[in-house]
């Protein structure tokens, strides 16, 4: 469970720009803050003027933008928005059994070197003293009920992960791709090949070389998220 330090600020979003600000309305304050906004994606679907959002407070009285967008509410739920949190929730997820494959490793190291001129998000080390590289990504996309997918825009540094994970299979180790859902009405998870095709034939191409998928969904709510339970990957052509 990742909880918020201090009780969340309830607002309106006015509007997401420039990839990491948010212009938004504080309930019983007259005018408009610009927060952070701790995702650089698309946000497909999650940007919609007036919707209603959740804002941490810094500690630090130093930071120039001291309110941090964390959720947001869509399609009548609360969606993490935060893509700084999806490590610790996944290293949580391993920790309490949601990812059969890893539950009998220790602790990670984050942020390790590999590849070429990355590193990857959880290096573990398995009983023989093997290396396990698990990238982990943010999902919060839903167009279908039910259907999270993965990803809402381009992102070739995603296919440049999976391609090096493969490279590390190769090589005779282990690698495992971890995708987070920050939102609780999502029962499975695809691949968004109409938004990014070039991902979805790099993740065919990386499962094909044995690199390993995993997807956990959390539940969302104003003093917590928190890792509940797995869910199924399905292949995109199949969508319904």
């Amino acid at each position: 469970m990742v909880a918020f330090p201090s009780p969340l600020i309830p607002a309106r979003l006015l509007r997401r720009y420039k990839r990491f600000l948010a212009d938004v309305q504080i309930d019983g304050e007259s005018d408009p803050v610009t927060v952070h906004c701790p995702n650089p994606g698309a946000m497909l679907g999650l940007k919609a003027e007036g919707s209603r959002v959740w804002l941490s407070r810094s500690a630090n009285p130093a930071r120039k933008l001291p309110l941090t967008l964390e959720i947001i509410e869509a399609d009548g739920t609360l969606v993490g928005l935060n893509t700084a949190l999806p490590n610790r929730l996944a290293e949580e997820a391993i920790a309490s059994g949601l990812v059969p494959p890893l539950a009998a490793f220790g602790a990670a190291r984050r942020e390790v070197k590999y590849g070429r001129n990355s590193r990857v998000d959880l290096l573990y080390t398995d009983p023989e003293g093997q290396p396990v590289y698990v990238e982990v990504k943010n999902v919060h996309l839903m167009r279908q009920p039910g259907l999270a997918e993965f990803p809402d825009c381009v992102t070739t540094r995603g296919a440049k992960h999976l391609v090096e994970l493969g490279d590390r299979v190769t090589a005779g180790e282990r690698a495992i791709m971890l995708y987070v859902v920050q939102r609780a009405d999502c029962d499975r998870v695809a691949f968004a090949a109409d938004l990014d095709p070039a991902y979805a034939a790099a993740f065919a191409v990386a499962r094909a070389r044995g690199v390993e998928a995993h997807a956990v969904r959390c539940d969302i709510s104003l003093t917590a998220i928190r890792p509940v339970t797995a869910l199924p990957i399905v292949d995109t052509a199949s969508r319904p």
